[in-house]
């Protein structure tokens, strides 16, 4: 049975996600949609990244992940189709793409939408476009080649002789913090030596934990979660609320006539001694 995942920032308080999967039904029988999320933010893509391609990994070859995330960012609407470890992935052509996969494809096309102006045309479009994908298993002849592909990178922590800086991801629904150190990173920059993890109002944690059961209730922690991400948190409580932690913001910047792009990380530094 074809396997397609849906993730979107459009919630589910409007008809839109629900009329999507209908689309896609009209046009695959025995059709499986999964959801990955429908709140992922407009303004954090590394977090949207992080959500996807944590979850992306599970699923078996074939599957088709569809990501409708800052959809209207530009005037014009193209979107990008890769074969990737045996999976397709369907997304806006905005960086998202370079950010779940790190490296584009080669087999990486891109997809021109035509003579649509709302959402719902634009949906109807992926939807017959992913009807092509599963029934043929392969994205050839499909979108254009050759067109520009848009990339943005993910914010990597910066690795010193005794210290690495690291920057929050984002805040999860329990206010635990996500930070972009993997354990990988940790370990090479470590190489054996003591270290101590510090963030705002020089919070310190000089031991890793297991799970949040590895310290008393209320009492803070850090530990390499499922992702292999560094996380933060308080057994039993929240940590970013207490600690006054905030994820990646992008804030617009009036100068004048002229608007900017600004973007905002909090930092934990991990020192080695």
């Amino acid at each position: 049975m074809p396997l397609i995942t849906l993730a979107t920032d459009i919630g589910q308080q409007d008809y839109i996600v629900g009329a999507f999967k209908g689309q896609l039904h009209a046009e695959i029988s025995q059709l499986s949609i999964a959801d990955i999320s429908h709140y992922l933010p407009l303004d954090n893509f590394a977090h949207a990244a992080y959500i996807c391609s944590n979850a992306y990994k599970y699923y078996p070859s074939n599957t088709l992940h569809i990501l409708l995330i800052n959809v209207f960012d530009e005037p014009e609407t193209h979107f990008v189709i890769c074969n990737y470890n045996n999976q397709f992935i369907l997304c806006p052509n905005n960086g998202i793409l370079s950010m779940l996969v790190k490296t584009l494809p080669e087999n990486t096309t891109v997809l021109p939408i035509i003579n649509a102006t709302n959402i719902m045309q634009i949906t109807k479009i992926i939807a017959t476009t992913a009807s092509t994908i599963l029934a043929n298993n392969t994205i050839e002849g499909i979108g254009t080649k050759g067109l520009k592909i848009v990339e943005k990178a993910m914010m990597k922590p910066t690795v010193g002789n005794d210290w690495i800086d690291g920057h929050i991801l984002f805040i999860d629904n329990f206010n635990n913090v996500i930070v972009n150190i993997t354990e990988e990173v940790f370990e090479n920059a470590r190489k054996g030596r003591n270290y101590k993890i510090v963030f705002k109002r020089n919070e310190v944690v000089k031991n890793l934990s297991t799970n949040y059961a590895s310290v008393k209730e209320t009492e803070q922690l850090a530990w390499f979660n499922a992702a292999g991400h560094l996380e933060l948190a308080i057994n039993k409580g929240f940590a970013a609320e207490l600690f006054g932690l905030e994820s990646y913001k992008e804030k617009m910047h009036q100068e004048g006539k002229s608007v900017q792009n600004k973007w905002f990380y909090q930092t934990v530094r991990i020192y080695f001694e």
